[in-house]
């Protein structure tokens, strides 16, 4: 009974507190004042309140949850991961006219060779319901006087222990662009003194993209693998906008052969 009454009284507020702020809004033409700045002041302190709560609402109920891992992944999977720039928010969540070799979070690092950088990179929180990342990577690209531009995500060292020429590496995207735009993936696999590279052209249907590396053929040294990184590359980058809605990594083994 007791929360019962807590529950009409707080109903009983709300209505009166609208009714108020109603009443106010249509005076706020014809009062003197000294009374429409009392008005103002009152409602600045507690418009400050209601954009914290609408802030903090919008990012709760917002999907995909902050923090989730989940996404598909291919049968006999023995290792996942999905970058922390996609997962969680960083500290530092836009940056502008960046330098080459600038990171952008802890996995991210940026490389070009323009004489003069007009490029800008941010953490969006993703909004659309089929995306299953909570953030995404929103790149804007104006004018672009060099001659490359990429991306190198580094995989965590638990991806390299246990990596043998069975293995398919899988990477799947979600990915946008305002006009279309050739983006190259470059695996790199580190053994040893030497480092073996693949790449595979991204294609992107419906805005989303997989590209599947068989170290089948490789001439990687098992024993020595000792770390993993990806580039993304952009060809012609020139006056465009890119955002990568998600970004993962599967290692399953393949088929014999």
């Amino acid at each position: 009974m007791k929360a019962e009454r807590i529950g009409l009284n707080g109903k009983f507020l709300q209505r009166l507190t609208l009714s108020r702020w109603t009443a106010w809004a249509r005076r706020a033409e014809e009062v003197e004042l000294s009374e429409l700045r009392r008005m103002r002041n009152t409602a600045r302190q507690l418009r400050v309140q209601i954009d914290r709560l609408l802030s903090i609402a919008d990012n709760r109920l917002a999907l995909p949850r902050i923090g989730t891992a989940t996404f598909p992944k291919p049968s006999g999977t023995d290792w996942s991961w999905r970058p922390n720039l996609w997962n969680s928010p960083i500290p530092v969540s836009g940056i502008a006219a960046i330098e080459t070799k600038a990171k952008f979070g802890d996995e991210v690092t940026i490389f070009h060779d323009c004489r003069e950088s007009e490029l800008t990179l941010r953490q969006v929180r993703n909004q659309r319901e089929r995306d299953l990342a909570p953030y995404g990577l929103h790149m804007d690209v104006f004018g672009f006087d060099g001659s490359f531009l990429s991306l190198a995500i580094e995989l965590p060292a638990i991806g390299a222990q246990g990596l043998q020429k069975q293995h398919l590496l899988r990477v799947d995207g979600r990915i946008e662009c305002e006009r279309p735009l050739e983006i190259f993936a470059r695996l790199n696999v580190r053994h040893g003194p030497n480092t073996e590279q693949f790449v595979r052209e991204l294609a992107i249907k419906d805005g989303e993209t997989m590209v599947e590396f068989d170290l089948a053929f490789s001439k990687i040294n098992e024993k020595r693998v000792e770390g993993i990184w990806l580039d993304l590359i952009f060809d012609n980058p020139g006056m465009s906008q890119v955002t990568i809605h998600d970004l993962t990594f599967c290692r399953h083994p393949r088929a014999g052969l």
